[in-house]
């Protein structure tokens, strides 16, 4: 079974931080996660954040994508290179990724706050029920 990942690091300004967007295409599937670096980070610093946090990071669900042929050429491959750099922003597949990541991480929050609210009603109500019972323990 062949399993081919490939990675790319975008950093552009966004204001009024820096940040880096993670695309990672694990078997023609995307996963993005957002890193929002703050000042101008060198070359060094984004290496030495790859190396430490990679595995770390969060990546989004991933999202089907068609992955296009690579060209063999060095020459055209450097070009292409220098057009990625160029491009400023990230792809609107990494950006609907990014936005479902989004969505999916609100919703588990508004569900946990959901149940805190409703365990500390339990837990007044419980503790309410509990001294009504005690006043009326002599009678």
């Amino acid at each position: 079974m062949e399993q081919s990942v490939e990675s790319k690091l975008t950093i552009y300004y966004e204001e009024p931080f820096w940040v880096g967007v993670f695309e990672r295409i694990d078997n023609g599937k995307l996963s993005v996660c957002k890193v929002t670096f703050g000042a101008e980070p060198t070359d060094a610093q984004v290496w030495e954040f790859v190396q430490a946090n990679y595995r770390r990071l969060q990546f989004s669900a991933p999202v089907k994508v068609e992955q296009k042929q690579k060209a063999d050429n060095p020459k055209r491959r450097q070009r292409n290179a220098q057009k990625q750099l160029e491009k400023s922003g990230v792809g609107t597949k990494s950006q609907q990724a990014l936005q479902k990541q989004y969505e999916e991480n609100k919703l588990e929050r508004k569900q946990r706050s959901r149940e805190q609210r409703e365990a500390e009603k339990r837990r007044l109500f419980e503790l309410k029920q509990q001294k009504r019972k005690e006043k009326h323990r002599g009678h």
